[in-house]
């Protein structure tokens, strides 16, 4: 996680998240299975090979970014639908 890896730059994607978000997102991506780096002062660079790994990123940084509320609106909708 902590050495470079430029066939990941090649591969993956670059995503910016906060300075303080970025070893959460990098951390619970790694959870998931998604390959990813977290460089000190660079961007977060995130390994998204399949539709899985971009919907999971996709919901990793919303939960980071999204209001209590609106994540909460979001889960009443989900139990509402189901």
């Amino acid at each position: 996680m902590n050495s470079f890896d430029p066939k990941l730059v090649s591969k993956g994607k670059l995503v910016e998240v906060s300075r303080g978000d970025r070893w959460s997102v990098c951390l619970r991506l790694e959870e998931l299975g998604i390959t990813c780096q977290c460089i000190p002062e660079q961007l977060l660079q995130v390994e998204v090979n399949t539709v899985v790994a971009a919907v999971q990123l996709w919901s990793v940084v919303r939960q980071l970014r999204s209001s209590r509320n609106t994540l909460v609106n979001h889960l009443e909708c989900c139990w509402h639908a189901g």
